[in-house]
This record gives structure tokens, sequence and C-alpha cells, in this order.
């Protein structure tokens, strides 16, 4: 098992792209690993036979880990299956051949972002309704269909009393047990339950007793995230997992708090429409509007440092250097957040290219583990979808992150030289900071946004580009 970043100790072998005596060429991908940073397509060493595979797919093992065995020289016939482990005695007098060990991964290994291949499908099921135990005899229900203790709304009711249904015979899988409609729709679509009994003539029996038969008569309610007949179940990738894992836990660390501005665009649209075309040549890179957001940032930050920070035992470690973190979606598939680093140091068209081409990487499989790590403060960008106002989880264990909604034209009270007010049409978008309580408060936070959104109303941005 390869060393796949500074911080990786073990990965899962999530699929292996050769089959014990396929020929492989050197730096042709091997096998996919998937590792807690990412997953990544992991190339062969050296040209030859895929002799023997020692660890199969699904199995997570310690960096350093021998996984297969390269031989110089045919080992006989690929097949068509599974590559399973070459038993013992076919190795036993194999041609010069050479192990996967675990040295370090090289620059040029692909990482992906592929689903972990070896998750099973969840397997749940439904709670059937318990047997009615024998009880004293329910109250009679006056012909109202409900059995004794089972709760009905009007509309359930009516449903059982048209069709004649025995609301005991009904599973429940409303919360408590409670029956829904859909319960007995199901029912009637089904061909419907045996017909309810008629009332008893024998008088009521006394009101401990019935509660006790009521609560023995009402159906189990099904367990939590239980799928019905008609759910789709879909396992969770491995990135799915890792980021679920982070999200809950960045939640339960930090006290969230959100404070959002309106920015006026204007300045910034007219150099954009005015260098895009130039910008690009140069640069290879469309100018959006997330570089001058980013760019913003980083001066915003020089004045605010404790905005760049993470909270330690019982102190605020502010961070002397930015390395700017950009949420990249891959395909509705995941998110990751690939860093840019020193990007104190770099200005609005350096970090134009950079997060385009991390982003890329990003969405072709291409970043490494250390891609990933050492962020200090971080930017969503949900604004190409049209979203008004964003609440984004702060990337443990940085102390903020930055959204950037949508950006639309509308009508903007403005000042004119002669101190008389006008409305103007221009692109106005909001920023929203989420930021941890623990960290600075809401004053230091709203003083932050705030000079982030006079630097892009206000920079002369055709001298940054």
């Amino acid at each position: 098992m390869p060393q796949l970043g500074e911080t990786v100790t073990e990965g899962t072998i999530t699929r292996w792209t050769k089959q014990v005596g396929d020929q492989i060429a050197e730096d042709e991908v091997l096998y996919e690993v998937s590792t807690d940073k990412v997953d990544s397509e992991v190339p062969s060493p050296i040209a030859g036979y895929l002799a023997e595979i020692l660890v199969p797919e699904g199995e997570t093992v310690e960096v350093g880990t021998v996984l297969a065995r390269i031989s110089a020289e045919p080992v006989g016939d690929g097949g068509g299956g599974p590559a399973p482990a070459a038993p013992a005695e076919d190795a036993a007098e194999p041609a010069p051949e050479a192990e996967v060990v675990a040295e370090p991964a090289d620059a040029g290994d692909a990482p992906t972002a592929d689903e972990d291949a070896s998750t099973p499908a969840a397997e749940a099921g439904q709670a059937s309704a318990p047997t009615p135990s024998p009880a004293p005899a329910p109250e009679p229900d006056g012909g109202s269909g409900q059995a004794a203790g089972v709760l009905l709304s009007p509309v359930v009711r009516r449903l059982i009393n048209e069709n004649g249904l025995d609301p005991a015979q009904i599973t429940g899988t409303g919360v408590g047990g409670r029956i829904t409609r859909g319960d007995v729709q199901k029912i009637i679509e089904s061909g419907g339950a045996k017909p309810a009994a008629a009332a008893p003539s024998s008088p009521a029996a006394p009101a401990a007793p019935a509660a006790s038969a009521s609560k023995s008569a009402r159906p189990a309610p099904l367990p939590a995230g239980a799928p019905g007949e008609l759910d789709q179940i879909i396992p969770f990738s491995r990135i799915r997992r890792v980021t679920a894992e982070h999200m809950v836990k960045s939640k339960a660390t930090s006290a969230h708090t959100l404070i959002a501005v309106e920015v006026d665009y204007n300045g910034v649209e007219k150099v954009r429409q005015a260098r895009k075309g130039a910008f690009k040549a140069e640069n290879g890179v469309s100018l959006t509007y997330l570089p001058f957001v980013a760019r913003a940032v980083v001066d915003a930050i020089d004045e605010f440092p404790h905005v760049n920070s993470s909270v330690g035992d019982d102190q605020l470690i502010v961070h002397r250097y930015l390395n700017l973190g950009i949420a990249v979606d891959l395909n509705f598939e995941g998110l990751l957040v690939p860093v840019v680093r020193d990007a104190h140091d770099k200005r609005l068209g350096a970090l134009a290219r950079e997060v385009a081409e991390l982003a890329a990487k990003a969405r072709t499989k291409r970043l490494l583990p250390d891609d990933l790590v050492g962020g200090t403060f971080t930017i969503t960008n949900a604004g190409p979808f049209g979203t008004f106002l964003t609440a984004p989880v702060i990337n443990q264990p940085q102390t903020a992150i930055l959204s950037t909604d949508g950006v639309k034209k509308k009508p903007v009270v403005v000042e004119l030289p002669d101190g008389s007010d006008a409305i103007v049409i221009h692109p106005v978008g909001v920023l929203a900071l989420s930021f941890d309580h623990r960290a600075f408060d809401g004053a230091y936070a709203a003083a932050f946004v705030a000079r982030v959104k006079e630097i892009l109303e206000t920079r002369d941005w055709s001298a940054e580009i």
C-alpha cells in the first residue's frame, strides 16, 4: 500500500483493474484505493504480468502492506472472472517477480472520487404488527372502524369504514405506529384486509384492562430509516460517508453563527466584461466572480486575522499564512475542498488560475491527498445555481467559511454626483459567513464581511488584472 499523503496511514482496495495473468504496462492503472482523504488510481511500478493478488477488493490495509506480485514472465491465462489471490502452489516456481510495495506514490498518481465498490447494499426490513394478546375485549367502537387505543385521523377512519377494513390488521408506518392514509390505500389496492368484526355485545371491560389491551394491539413502529417497498436503496459511497462524519462533527464542535451582506458587483462586472476575453487568452481560464471574492477575502483577512484561525485547547490559534480552501462539487456525487496554498501571496490572476486548476483536477480524479489538507479558511460557491443565501457548515478545524451566492440584476439606489438619488440596475449578490462564535463575536465577523464588501465595491479592479 503506497503512502498517498502525509497523514494517510491506511487504504481500502476498491477495485483491481487487472486480473491474475493479465499483462501490465509500466504506469498503467493497476488498482484503485480509497483513503480517508481521496480515492486514487494507482499505476503499476513496472511492466510484466499480474502473478498474484494478495489483498482482495474491499479489504483495508496499512501503508506498506504488500498488495500483489508482478512477474516478468506470463503466469497463465488471465481468464474472464474476478481476480482472486492465486493459490500458493501456483506461485511456487514463478519467474522473477516484483512486489507492489509501499513505495511513495509518484506525482502522477491520479486520484478518483469513484464510489467505494466494497460497500454492501444497506439491508433493512419492516417490523410487522404484533399479534394482539388475549386481553379483555376492547370497547365497541360504535361503527367507527377504530380499534380501541388505535388513533386514526378522520380521513383514515373514513377510508377504513368505507372499505370495511379492520384497523387492527393494518400495520401503521406513521409516528408511533399510527396508521396513515397511504397504509390504508395500500391495503385497498392489494385486495383489502379482513373486514372489521361485529361489535361485541358484552359490557365494556374496566378501564385499566382496556388500556392494557389497546397497548398490546398497537402496531410496532418501523425502525428509524427503514425503507419501504417503493423506496430506492443507494449505499453511501466512501466520500459521502466521510463528508457526513465531518459535517456532523463540525456541527457538534463549533458554535455556528451566520452573518450576511449584500454586495453590489457593478464595479467588478464592468472590469469582468471588458477584460474577460484578454484574461482567458492570457491565463487559460474564464474570469468569474469567484477570484474577485477570493482576492477581497485575502486582503480583508490581513485586517481581521482572527477569521483565519483554529480553536485549540482553550486558545485561539491565529494563522499568519492563508491556505484558501475552495469547495468543489463532483457532479453531485460528493464534495471536496482542495487548497490554494499561500493565497496571501497571490494576486487575482494567480488565484483564478489555481482555483480553476484545482477544480479541474478534482473533477477529473487527479487530486492528491495533500491537495486537500492544511486549509485555514474556506470559500464555497453555490452562486452558479442562483442561490439567494447559503448557510455553510464550517470546515473543521477552521473557524469560518464564506459562501458566494447567486449574482442577479436588481434595482439599486445610488447617489449621483449632485447629491441626489437615483434607481439603477446593478448585479447584486449575497456573501454569507458561517463562523465559530467561540473564536470571535458577531461584531468582528460583521466588520470582516463589511470589509470584503467594501473591497469588492470600491477597488479599481482594472489595475489588478
